[in-house]
């Protein structure tokens, strides 16, 4: 709910939602959620997403509040400052004056309510953790529980989902279930995330922690920092769902658009349906070689071929088109 705040253009179906929230919060409130949105913003500080899930928001700000000042700042500076997570021996900026001085001043190049931020974790890291834990408290009682009766049922019923689908037909279906995105390695030891980046974690012994979300579509969040028990926080499906189109067809999309020759058939297309006789002379070009250009094209999903007589005639498809730019959009957000 705090990212969906932070970053409604994420969330434009919740947007109407994020609005009355915020005509609604105590000018004070909303300061202080301006002031941390760091923790939450591009994505969400490691210790907000909870290996082990309590019933109440109390319970977990108590698990939280018993993480070390070290490993809590750092997982707070992550977000704070942009920076890569350390390595689990490197210095602690609350110690390290070099780690410390790195830290100030990354949060300065990432604007000044982060410099402040940092400035004031770093010097006094119990205050400003009291004031976070204060901070979603006021949360609870100005929107979180009222929000929570409402989606509290959907996440029930996704979780059974899930484990029956775990019972039923074992972990392969169970990982396809919470997103196109997760997958069970050919092999079966281990769990692939497709978040456009290439890092491994090791959960020997631990396991990995899914969490659904009802806020949280389109993302998928994945915690894997050394020290830390993954967690993966994905969206519950819609009550209405549209399959995501999976990364590798955007790719194939663009890839297809971005030809000089197969945009300028494209363009033709968009008056009409064409033969491909009928390309190669508005455009001067070979039947083969069109033929090469439209096959692509239909490969990518943006074309559909219908026979009237002895007469093939292409026809763009102008949703899949349209869809392309948030498409990529989704992809990237994921």
């Amino acid at each position: 709910m705090l990212h969906v705040l932070a970053e409604p253009g994420h969330h434009p179906r919740l947007s109407g939602w994020a609005a009355d929230v915020w005509a609604g919060l105590r000018p004070e409130l909303a300061e202080r959620l301006r002031e941390a949105e760091f923790l939450w913003r591009s994505s969400q500080a490691d210790f907000l997403l909870p290996a082990r899930p309590r019933p109440t928001l109390a319970g977990e700000l108590d698990d939280v509040d018993r993480i070390d000042d070290d490993t809590y700042v750092t997982a707070a500076l992550v977000m704070t400052c942009g920076s890569t997570r350390a390595p689990l021996d490197a210095p602690s900026p609350l110690a390290d004056t070099a780690a410390r001085e790195r830290a100030l001043d990354l949060a300065q190049a990432r604007g000044a309510r982060q410099e402040a931020f940092a400035e004031r974790l770093l010097a006094d890291p119990a205050a400003v953790r009291a004031r976070v834990r204060d901070t979603l408290e006021q949360c609870a009682e100005a929107f979180f529980d009222a929000a929570w009766a409402g989606v509290a049922e959907r996440l029930a019923t996704d979780l059974r989902v899930k484990n029956d689908l775990l019972k039923r037909q074992g972990v392969e279906a169970a990982l396809a279930s919470v997103s196109t995105a997760v997958a069970l390695a050919p092999d079966g030891d281990c769990i692939i995330v497709d978040k456009l980046q290439d890092k491994a974690t090791n959960a020997e012994g631990t396991g990995v922690t899914f969490i659904p979300s009802v806020h949280g579509r389109p993302h998928l969040v994945a915690v894997h920092a050394p020290g830390w028990q993954p967690v993966v926080q994905y969206p519950v499906a819609d009550p209405d769902p549209a399959a995501p189109v999976p990364l590798d067809t955007v790719t194939l999309r663009l890839e297809a658009v971005a030809h000089p020759v197969r945009l300028r058939l494209l363009r033709t297309l968009a008056r009409g349906p064409h033969t491909t006789g009928e390309l190669a002379h508005v455009w001067g070009l070979t039947p083969p070689e069109v033929s090469r250009h439209l096959a692509l094209l239909r490969r990518a999903g943006l074309l559909t071929t219908r026979r009237h007589g002895r007469y093939v005639r292409n026809t763009l498809d102008v949703p899949a088109l349209t869809s392309l730019g948030g498409d990529l959009l989704t992809a990237l957000l994921r």
